[in-house]
């Protein structure tokens, strides 16, 4: 069938709208009319090169929608439910059988060959080959082929725009406190970063019951909703080393440390507002793959630091996804306090808002 989907042609250049063909599901695979779908930076970054995904290509891995046909031996879902799309794995791992698919150990393959085990792809344009399968899905699309592994029942009584979202930034964020860190009631974090996936930790230690939950963010409108949601202190780094501003607040130290932003020298003031034993939990990408860690093994040793690699929040999605979702509907996790939404045609539009910072999680809505 043909679909409308938002291309990515070369590095640095805008998304293209175009017709292409998808193929029918086949076996495990899922056909979803997509409703809506998140922008992550992974998507710009793999567009730009940072990740090996051969262009052209449709990204994007943040899908919400219905499904319009299942391939042979689907039994999770059926045509007409909805669901959310997340990452994919392969369930017969070791990861994946320890409740841990986030680490699944064909993670590479499955979520940026943009090939399925036999080497096809879903997508063409004109019979030339274009890269899908993106994190299981190419959800920049009116319609997504998906695999079964990564779909989702999700209620129908929750918005769309705000569904999407939670299948990777969200869950990231929220994990990390929830899952990965599992921070301990009355406990003291430190959250490097109030952006979409900085804000979605600093509700969870909200949930988590946290005393103390601190946000670093340089501006200020970040700063005031991450107080809005939850934080119980701000730190502008303008206004001083951060970690004489969080001992400030807690002499001690803080007991748990996340970095969404990938910098050695952000990373390096979080480790010195913790106190002993800390946990420090890692999300953001460097921009330098050749990056190190700035913590010496003496520091390491007498403070006795554990640092975690963090993806995906450590989410297991059939159960972790439907938590969050339930959080929303209480009203202890105001997941729409995060998204501003776009029409999909405006995909440009949304990545260049998000860029200059008047948005914090773009979300494309089809009509």
């Amino acid at each position: 069938m043909e679909i409308l989907a938002a291309v990515a042609r070369a590095p640095q250049t805008e998304f293209t709208l175009e017709t292409l063909t998808i193929d029918q599901p086949r076996a495990g695979e899922v056909l979803v009319r997509i409703e809506a779908v998140g922008i992550c930076h992974t998507d710009i970054a793999t567009r730009d090169g940072a990740i090996p995904v051969a262009l052209p290509a449709v990204l994007g891995h943040e899908g919400c929608g219905v499904v319009e046909a299942v391939g042979p031996g689907v039994t999770k879902v059926a045509a007409g439910d909805r669901v959310g799309i997340t990452f994919a794995s392969c369930g017969a791992c070791p990861a994946c059988t320890a409740d841990t698919p986030s680490y699944c150990h064909h993670f590479m393959r499955l979520n940026y060959s943009g090939a399925r085990a036999d080497g096809t792809g879903p997508l063409s344009a004109a019979g030339e080959p274009v890269t899908g399968l993106f994190f299981g899905q190419s959800s920049f699309a009116t319609h997504s082929l998906a695999l079964e592994r990564n779909v989702v029942r999700v209620p129908d009584d929750v918005p769309a725009e705000l569904i999407a979202p939670i299948g990777c930034g969200i869950q990231t964020g929220a994990g990390a406190v929830l899952r990965s860190l599992d921070c301990r009631p009355g406990s003291a974090l430190l959250v490097a970063g109030a952006g979409s996936v900085g804000l979605s930790a600093v509700m969870a230690a909200a949930v988590r019951e946290c005393a103390t939950i601190i946000a670093v963010e340089p501006h200020a409108s970040r700063r005031a909703l991450a107080l809005e949601l939850g934080a119980t202190h701000v730190v502008d780094p303008s206004d001083g080393p951060v970690e004489e501003q969080v001992r400030a607040i807690v002499a001690a130290g803080v007991d748990y440390a996340i970095d969404t932003s990938g910098l050695p020298a952000v990373i390096a003031s979080l480790i010195a507002s913790m106190t002993f034993h800390g946990k420090l939990g890692l999300i953001g990408v460097p921009a330098d793959p050749n990056a190190g860690l700035p913590l010496s093994i003496l520091d390491a040793l007498v403070l006795g630091i554990t640092v975690a690699g963090i993806v995906e929040g450590d989410s297991a999605p059939d159960s972790f996804m439907p938590e969050l979702i339930e959080l929303y509907r209480s009203g202890r996790f105001p997941i729409d306090k995060l998204v501003t939404t776009f029409p999909f045609a405006k995909i440009n539009d949304a990545i260049a808002a998000q860029h200059r910072g008047e948005v914090l999680k773009p979300v494309l809505v089809h009509d």
